[in-house]
């Protein structure tokens, strides 16, 4: 019997220690930062905005929402693609990993202007 509850001493400790050496770890790491959100509205031909500026490397949410109909978003140099369904938000988190002047097109046929409906993503070091 005291050797079972001697084990069991130990076993507490070891178990106290262990939560204590994780709890320590969890507190020692860097905060990451928030990903910065934003938001894509499109109605039949226009992106708002129709111009974004990214950092290359820094993460993203691209909260994306069309108006009136189904419109797709297709950012083709970063093998980026989403619909965009009237009144719902669809989210897609985004890395840019190059530079330069990329552009966006809406990939769903909205109507007459529809080879019209762009628009601009510069990313930046």
């Amino acid at each position: 019997m005291k050797f079972k509850a001697r084990m069991s001493h130990v076993a507490a400790g070891l178990l106290a220690l262990g939560v204590a050496s994780i709890a320590t770890y969890v507190v020692a790491q860097p905060a990451q930062p928030k990903e910065k959100v934003i938001r894509i509205d499109a109605k039949r031909f226009d992106y708002t905005p129709g111009e974004l500026t990214l950092k290359k490397g820094e993460a993203v949410i691209l909260e994306l929402t069309s108006r009136d109909v189904l419109m797709g978003f297709n950012l083709p140099d970063f093998n980026l693609r989403a619909d965009m369904i009237p009144d719902k938000v669809t989210r897609v988190r985004f890395v840019p990993d190059k530079t330069g002047s990329f552009t966006f097109l809406c990939d769903i046929f909205c109507g007459s202007k529809h080879e019209e409906m762009n628009g601009r993503l510069t990313v930046v070091e």
